[in-house]
């Protein structure tokens, strides 16, 4: 199999074909070793600025040849979330003790968040299915090297697959080691995910003790409590975010939606749609022009016109 086509790439292109037709074979993965072995120079050249997802998922496997774990389960990761539909991670190697033993949980976070890279939903029977081996790896690293800020990054992962027992698991080998603002924010998310926003409230509270300066955390909170229908605190909670960074575009947008909200203001609606085009995040923006026009007595020329705005990038993405 190792000699199929006359060329390297072909070779590889032919063999990560079979890789993902049954990911669990162990038969493409000693044709790829036969080929590293006898004409690595050529791999190496052809493999060069090569971002393909065939090279991509042979360089995994060659990085696992030479010990390179950290890069090997990186580049593992970016080519699942490209195609998470296949079992990538079915691959011999990926489960294998010497992989699992030697694989940092710093490389190990990185390569989860890598396989979220494209939003891809997760949140299937099926997709659960095709993560188990990373569950599994989650399982053992995070057992063996608990870094709090890794661990708090892995939980991502079986949020996103919907295995919140996994998730929170993750939190608590964290926590048990020293308690980090990420950890916290992890188990936020994960609440919210859920949709326990007094959970996710407490635990932005307790991100927002070991990290008071931080406005991002202020807004978090604040995002939360608006979801509650408490839009008074929500915007004590802006105006501490302000504080620390007055700035900050998301923050303004947020405090003039909330005072919009609270007090009907013409001012602060033009305010919420002058900021509107600088919001990166089109789906954050709509929520907060929502919560804008559904304050008292507005003018319907100015709703109107922020309506417009909110049309505008729903129909544009």
């Amino acid at each position: 199999m190792a000699h199929c086509g006359g060329s390297p790439a072909v070779a590889v292109e032919f063999l990560v074909g079979a890789i993902a037709s049954a990911p669990a074979a162990p038969e493409p993965y000693a044709a790829l070793a036969e080929l590293w072995r006898d004409r690595r120079s050529e791999l190496e050249e052809g493999f060069e600025g090569n971002g393909s997802l065939s090279a991509v998922l042979a360089q995994a496997y060659f990085l696992f040849l030479e010990g390179d774990m950290d890069d090997a389960v990186m580049a593992l990761g970016s080519v699942t979330g490209v195609r998470p539909d296949v079992t990538w991670s079915a691959a011999p190697w990926f489960g294998d003790a010497r992989f699992l033993g030697g694989v940092s949980a710093e490389a190990l976070a990185e390569a989860c968040l890598r396989t979220l890279d494209y939003s891809h939903d997760l949140d299937t029977d099926e997709m659960r299915e095709r993560f188990v081996p990373w569950f599994h790896a989650l399982d053992v690293v995070s057992e063996r090297s608990p870094v709090p800020e890794s661990l708090a990054a892995m939980a991502r992962l079986p949020r996103a697959c919907g295995r919140y027992e996994l998730a929170f698991a993750l939190c608590d080998r964290a926590d048990a080691v020293e308690h980090v603002m990420w950890t916290a924010v992890a188990r936020a998310a994960t609440w919210r995910v859920m949709g326990d926003l007094d959970q996710a409230a407490a635990a932005f509270e307790s991100a927002l003790v070991l990290e008071p300066a931080n406005w991002s955390l202020h807004l978090d909170l604040a995002d939360v409590r608006a979801e509650q229908g408490d839009f008074g605190t929500a915007l004590g909670l802006v105006e501490q975010g302000l504080h620390h960074e007055p700035h900050e575009v998301s923050l303004r947008a947020a405090g003039a939606a909330y005072r919009t909200r609270l007090s009907g203001s013409s001012e602060d609606l033009r305010a919420l749609i002058a900021l509107a085009p600088e919001l990166v995040d089109t789906t954050y923006r709509n929520v907060l022009i929502d919560y804008a026009c559904a304050g008292p007595k507005l003018p319907r020329g100015l709703v109107a016109e922020a309506h417009r705005i909110r049309r505008k990038s729903t129909t544009r993405d």
